[in-house]
């Protein structure tokens, strides 16, 4: 089967046509319409700006993915959307667009959720990944666990109770200077400065929960930095950049070992935005290979929004007869 899929959570804009069918997971186009330059000169995401942006790009897009994977319409089976969580204007423009394509054309359609298919991106690079499975979703918007019982079910078993380490990440990186996206910059300056320079509280919260808190730690760390240019002094921003990163890695490692032995997983999927940071990348992978669990983590491409990993996600939700209607609507807000 060919699936479309269409993604506008946020801001990227993105149309994808993948074939899923005989145990093969191919992506046969992946276009991707950033708003990172546009959104750079206000240092992170205006919603409305992204909705705009959205309603310009949304059709080219999808036209010009038909026309990479050289297929038209009349070879897809399955339209998938990306219909929540995100943010609603933003999501608005995928899911009429998904629908009023699929209504005219007399294709199924079918609504993702945008966490499902951030997993589901490894599905595309690990031919033979297939659940049961454990699953860290880090993101802008997310840094939580789960146990994948099957292709469309999902346990969330940890998450955070405040920001989620994506936005951590940006905030320190937008106090320092760093250009937006914040964390991208982090990641590259962090391996420049002494990750043991400053003393930082973790946000893996004591005792037992898998879940994190990263207010504390922003608080720490914006305290630091105010306290020392009150004294006249700029801090080190390598050294702010590496401490900062490897508390974070460090609290991520420590809570995904408490899973694996919670969970019993013999594999850990790591997914979402934030998944493309080298440092959390290395200290699971560490991780893992001491315990003797499988470790997928999807390319940097499929790392960030996407719309493979909504057309992958789609195909699962396409086979359990999970279609949407004309009434389909988005919502911020998580299943």
């Amino acid at each position: 089967m060919i699936v479309l899929g269409i993604e506008s959570s946020c801001d990227e804009t993105s149309a994808a046509v993948v074939r899923m069918e005989n145990g093969k997971r191919e992506i046969l186009s992946n276009i991707v319409a950033s708003q990172i330059e546009t959104h750079r000169l206000y240092g992170g995401v205006v919603p409305e700006i992204a909705s705009r942006a959205h309603i310009e790009a949304i059709s080219r897009i999808t036209y010009e993915a038909l026309d990479v994977a050289k297929v038209t319409l009349s070879d897809i089976g399955c339209i998938a959307v990306t219909s929540h969580p995100g943010l609603i204007g933003a999501l608005l423009v995928g899911v009429n667009f998904a629908k009023s394509l699929a209504y005219s054309r007399n294709i199924p359609l079918v609504a993702v959720n945008h966490v499902k298919a951030h997993v589901a991106a490894a599905y595309l690079e690990y031919e033979t990944l297939e659940p049961p499975f454990l699953a860290l979703v880090v993101s802008g918007g997310h840094t939580s666990f789960y146990n994948v019982t099957s292709y469309t079910d999902f346990c969330e078993i940890g998450s955070t109770r405040d920001d989620a380490a994506g936005e951590a990440f940006d905030k320190i990186g937008r106090v320092i200077g760093m250009p937006y996206p914040g964390g991208a910059a982090m990641d590259k300056l962090a391996y420049e400065g002494d990750p043991n320079a400053i003393k930082l509280p973790s946000p893996a919260l004591v005792g037992d929960t898998l879940d994190f808190s990263f207010s504390g730690l922003k608080t720490a760390t914006l305290n630091y930095i105010n306290s020392e240019r009150q004294k006249g002094v700029e801090p080190s921003h390598a050294d702010i950049t590496a401490s900062y990163t490897r508390t974070i890695v460090d609290a991520i490692k420590t809570k995904t070992d408490a899973a694996l032995k919670l969970s019993g997983a013999k594999r850990l999927v790591l997914a979402g935005g934030v998944a493309a940071n080298s440092h959390i990348r290395r200290g699971l992978s560490e991780l893992c290979q001491s315990r003797g669990v499988e470790f997928c983590r999807p390319s940097l491409s499929l790392c960030s929004d996407n719309a493979a990993m909504v057309a992958a996600a789609g195909y699962f939700e396409y086979l359990n007869k999970n279609f949407a209607d004309t009434s389909l609507n988005a919502s911020a807000l998580d299943d």
